[in-house]
C-alpha cells in the first residue's frame, strides 16, 4: 500500500510504542478514547502473566463493565471503566494496538481486552468528547463491531496493572510524577519554583519524571535544541532568561510534535514516527538551524544529539 493511502479496519493497526513519550501516548489516548468509550468489556485474555499485574479472578471481573474514558498521566495510559481501571505502562518495548476479532495472533502477545460493539449513551450517562481531530476520522473503525485492544511486549518490560475498584495495588512510578510537562497549570512561575529544587545536568532534568512528567530521551533531545541550551550543562549554571528559554522551548516542541503526530501517524499507527524531529537521531547530518555538524553521544546507551554551534 502507498504511503498516505486509508487502510481499511480489518488491516492491522497497531501503534508502537518503542521508547514512548508525551506526544506519542498522546496520541494514543485521543484515539482510544475516539474509538473504545462507550463499548462493553466481553472479556480479558492474560497471554503473559509476567506481564499482567492482578489475579485471574480481577481479570475475569472485568467483563461486563464498559470503558468509560482513556486518558494519559506523564507516560502511563488510564482505562477507566464503570468501576475498575486498567493502567498500562508501555515502558521501551510495549505495543497498544486495535485489531478485528479472529485476527491471527501475533507473537508476545501479553493481553487482549476483548471489546463489544459501542452502544450509545444512556440515560443519565453522556460521553466525554472526543479530540477534534479524531471526529470522522477514516482510521476509525466502525461503531458496531466487536474490536479487541492489544499488548505486546517483545521484552516483558512494559506491565499492564490491573487496579479493582478497592483494591489498594502498587503503580510503581505513578506517585512520584511530576505535573504532565504539559499541564496548562505548569505556567512560568511554578517551572521556576520547580526547577530551583533540582540539580545536574539539563538532559536528565528533563526526563525526570518528578520534576515534569512525560518527556524522554528524543523529546528532551528536540526541546534542548529549540532552547540553544547544550544537554550536559548543569541546571545551576542557568541565568534566569534561560531558564525562562526552557520553558517556553518545552511547551512549543510538545504542541508543535503532538500537531504532527496527528497527521503523520493515522493511519500506520504501528509506526513510531520520529522522522520530522529536527535533531535527534540526526548525528552527522547539518543542523537545520546554523549548519553546524550535529554531534551524537551515547552515555548509557541512550543517544544524545546536539549542536556544538548554537546549543550552549
Amino acid at each position: 500500500m502507498r504511503d498516505g493511502a486509508v487502510r481499511p479496519f480489518h488491516d492491522r493497526c497497531y501503534a508502537r510504542l518503542a521508547v514512548p513519550e508525551l506526544p506519542d501516548l498522546a496520541i494514543l489516548a485521543d484515539a482510544f478514547q475516539a474509538t473504545l468509550v462507550g463499548r462493553p468489556v466481553e472479556a480479558l485474555e492474560v497471554t503473559e502473566a509476567l506481564v499482567v499485574r492482578g489475579t485471574p479472578a480481577e481479570a475475569a471481573a472485568m467483563a461486563g463493565q464498559h470503558v468509560m474514558s482513556v486518558s494519559r498521566r506523564g507516560k502511563f495510559l488510564t482505562f477507566q471503566l464503570e468501576r475498575d481501571r486498567i493502567v498500562v505502562n508501555a515502558m521501551l518495548t510495549g505495543r497498544l494496538g486495535l485489531d478485528a476479532p479472529g485476527a491471527r495472533p501475533l507473537r508476545d502477545t501479553a493481553a487482549v481486552l476483548h471489546l463489544g460493539p459501542r452502544e450509545p449513551p444512556g440515560r443519565g450517562r453522556g460521553r466525554p468528547p472526543a479530540a477534534a481531530w479524531t471526529i470522522d476520522a477514516p482510521w476509525r473503525p466502525p461503531d458496531d463491531r466487536p474490536l479487541e485492544l492489544r499488548y505486546r511486549d517483545p521484552t516483558r518490560m512494559g506491565k499492564v496493572y490491573l487496579l479493582p475498584a478497592g483494591v489498594d495495588r502498587p503503580l510503581p512510578g505513578w506517585d512520584e510524577q511530576g505535573p504532565d510537562a504539559d499541564d496548562p497549570a505548569l505556567d512560568l512561575d511554578m517551572w521556576r519554583a520547580r526547577i530551583r529544587r533540582h540539580s545536574g545536568e539539563l538532559k536528565n532534568l528533563l526526563k525526570n519524571q518528578a520534576f515534569v512528567a512525560g518527556i524522554g530521551n528524543g523529546y528532551s533531545d528536540e526541546i534542548l535544541w529549540a532552547a540553544r541550551l547544550a544537554p550536559f550543562r548543569k541546571r545551576a549554571a542557568l541565568a534566569g532568561e534561560e531558564v525562562d528559554a526552557l520553558h517556553g522551548a518545552t511547551r512549543e516542541v510538545l504542541r508543535w510534535a503532538v500537531a504532527e503526530l496527528q497527521v503523520r501517524v493515522p493511519p500506520r499507527f504501528e509506526v513510531e514516527v520520529r522522522d520530522f524531529l529536527h535533531v535527534h537521531r540526526k548525528g552527522g547530518q547539518a543542523c537545520p538551524r546554523c549548519g553546524t555538524t550535529l554531534s551524537e553521544v551515547a552515555p548509557g546507551g541512550f543517544v544524545t544529539t546536539f549542536c556544538r554551534g548554537c546549543q550552549r
